[in-house]
Parts: C-alpha cells; structure tokens; sequence
C-alpha cells in the first residue's frame, strides 16, 4: 500500500465568501469542485487543498505551506488585499501568518539556508 496524494482540508462556513478569499490567496480560482460544499486546488502534482462548507467546524482548522520565496507572497497578498501578519523569524527558517475568514490559520514557510 502507498499513499500518493495529499490534500490538506478547510473547513468554512460559506462557500460564496471563502471561495473568492482562497481564490486570491492561491492567485487562481480552484481547480475542481467534487460536490457540492467542496472546492479543491491542486498545488502540486501529489498535494493540494480542500476548501469544505461545515458551518458547525468552520474556523477550527489549520495549515501550513512551504513556500520558496515569501517576499513574493507577501506581496501578493498585499496587493490581493488579505491581510497577514507580515514575515517574521522562526528559528531556521521566517514565516507569514494567515487567517482565513472564518479564522482558519495558514503559515507560510519559507526554509533559511540551512534547511527547516
């Protein structure tokens, strides 16, 4: 048995206000919509993330996503109008926070020289 795929799930408690906010940060609207109340964007060939109405859960999850340049994503963000907590030190590596709408939290990683 072998796992290939991996799909990293957000949960939110509507779909016509967090489809356009992950839209933005992604910088592309989604890839496929499975079902209704589910939207996913595939960020790679093996891995991706899910955007899923469950307004009961929505704002309890979490993420976090290796990014090879954060300068370039805070700026994109910036400019996309998401706010975020700017790019601060962690260790080895920096990191950008995020919150979604429903205060789902995504950090982006940026690895330093010597690897995280």
């Amino acid at each position: 048995m072998t796992i290939s795929r991996m799909l990293a799930q957000m949960t939110v408690s509507d779909s016509a206000r967090s489809i356009p906010w992950y839209s933005l940060l992604f910088g592309r609207g989604p890839d496929a919509h499975p079902m209704d109340g589910l939207v996913e964007w595939y960020l790679a060939d093996t891995f991706g993330v899910q955007v899923w109405v469950e307004p009961e859960r929505a704002g309890t999850s979490s993420m976090v996503l290796d990014d090879d340049d954060l300068d370039a994503r805070v700026q994109l963000l910036d400019d996309a109008g998401i706010e975020n907590g700017g790019i601060g030190p962690a260790s080895s590596f920096r990191i950008l926070p995020v919150v979604d709408p429903d205060g789902n939290k995504i950090v982006f990683v940026e690895s330093g020289a010597s690897g995280a």
